[in-house]
């Protein structure tokens, strides 16, 4: 895919043209209870956008680096602008839905805080609703994902679902009756801001002791590192795999290794999955799920990894012996979780919007209608 500077000039054209279909032909299309969505997924080092189909089918997928913290916000939307034209040249594009890795306020429109982006109180939904004139959603990273398991994969047909994204922190997502439960902010999920080691690490956060600084991917690298800087007798195979070069270790390599046997490795992962299990069991007591569903990055490790949560959990629930106990499981549709979630999610906006649209013109009709009559009768005098 060509740079955004490279096309600045053809975008502006074709941003024209999709306005003016979408104003022309949305009514009708969007009639039909199936039409595609895009779906976009922003971390902190990618961008990835794509189609999707009502049943969670991804049509076509593409990405591009996230642009540095720095650079200001509309350099994100330029980002996301030129990804949803890019699209839109070989796919109806009705609505589109961004899973954002922040804060996102309950009405689903203001980013209030990235950690990763130039974003502050952000009101991103109605500046991309004014450049690609079709609706459009945002929320939480971690709910898109959760709504995409729930809809379409591993947490299907649960009425009570937990999801735990494990990647360089820890996010998360509630799904109760269908419904994702945000909070009174908008802020709910942000499970990995526990704090369960009083005084322990520091955290980017401010706090120390948080959960994500015990079971996440930087956890997973930090300790890893550490073991490897000290020339620790266990390490010998990480840091002959990286040349001694230390800061090649990485959650992939961790996870790698630990497949091929690696004794150091595979402790790694257990420990963070013990940790893991203990936040969980934690959430059971505050919200008794009937499923957790673990995504995220780390979750490649699979059962290196959650079979450790799962043990931890049984040991650490409250009521254990005597209560169900909800099912861990890993997810099913990978890193494109939140993509997918985010693009059905914006099928949702796209038909209220429709529907907004259709009592509009009926009232107008109605009203219409009501005058006919008096112009008439005035009009016969």
């Amino acid at each position: 895919m060509s740079t955004y500077r490279d096309r600045t000039h053809r975008n502006s054209t074709r941003a024209t043209v999709l306005r003016t279909v979408a104003t022309r032909e949305r009514r009708s299309h969007l009639s039909a209870p199936r039409v595609p969505t895009v779906g976009i997924d922003i971390g902190g080092t990618k961008v990835m956008a794509g189609v999707v189909d009502a049943e969670g089918n991804i049509l076509e997928k593409i990405r591009t680096e996230t642009p540095d913290k720095s650079k200001s916000p509309k350099v994100v939307e330029d980002t996301i602008t030129e990804l949803v034209l890019d699209l839109s040249d070989r796919h109806d594009v009705h609505a589109v839905g961004i899973g954002a890795a922040g804060w996102v306020d309950s009405d689903c429109s203001r980013v209030l805080f990235a950690p990763h982006l130039a974003w502050r109180d952000e009101p991103l939904r109605d500046a991309l609703t004014a450049r690609l004139a079709v609706p459009v959603m945002v929320d939480n990273d971690a709910n898109t994902a959760a709504w995409g398991e729930w809809r379409f994969g591993a947490g299907r047909g649960e009425e009570h679902l937990v999801m735990i994204t494990l990647g360089t922190g820890i996010g998360g997502a509630i799904l109760e009756d269908g419904q994702v439960k945000r909070g009174k902010y908008g802020v709910a999920g942000e499970f990995g801001h526990m704090q369960v080691v009083p005084g322990g690490h520091r955290c980017p956060c401010g706090n120390r002791g948080c959960w994500e600084q015990y079971s996440s991917g930087n956890a997973l690298v930090r300790e890893a590192r550490e073991l490897a800087a000290a020339e620790s007798p266990v390490a010998h195979g990480i840091i002959a795999r990286v040349g001694g070069h230390i800061p090649d270790i990485t959650g992939p390599l961790i996870t790698e290794l630990a497949r091929e046997g690696d004794a150091m490795c595979v402790e790694l992962l257990q420990e963070i999955g013990e940790w893991l299990g203990i936040g969980i069991a934690n959430l059971a007591a505050a919200l008794d799920p009937s499923c957790f569903v673990i995504g995220g990055g780390v979750s490649a490790a699979d059962e290196l990894l959650i079979g450790p949560a799962r043990e931890a959990f049984r040991r650490h629930l409250t009521g254990r012996g005597y209560r169900p106990e909800a099912r861990i499981v890993r997810a099913q549709l990978g890193p494109e979780a939140g993509m997918v979630g985010a693009a059905d999610l914006a099928r949702l906006v796209a038909r209220r919007f429709r529907r907004a649209n259709r009592r509009r013109v009926e009232r107008y009709e109605r009203i219409g209608v009501g005058l006919l009559p008096t112009r008439g009768w005035v009009s016969g005098r």
